[in-house]
């Protein structure tokens, strides 16, 4: 392999298996969602007359 393809090689191994390690860590800090915006319950949604989606 010519050094110029090592360097893509390392540089895309670093964006994904970084971006797997980041989102791991961001998933073990904080697994769920705290509160959800207004319109995100589904109980909301049911209710809402202007819902055409159900």
């Amino acid at each position: 392999m010519t050094p110029i393809a090592i360097v893509f090689l390392l540089i895309s191994l670093v964006i994904i298996w970084g971006g797997l390690v980041a989102g791991i860590v961001m998933l073990s800090r904080r697994p769920q969602v705290a509160s959800y915006p207004p319109g995100g319950d589904e109980a909301e949604a049911a209710d809402d007359p202007t819902n055409t989606s159900l």
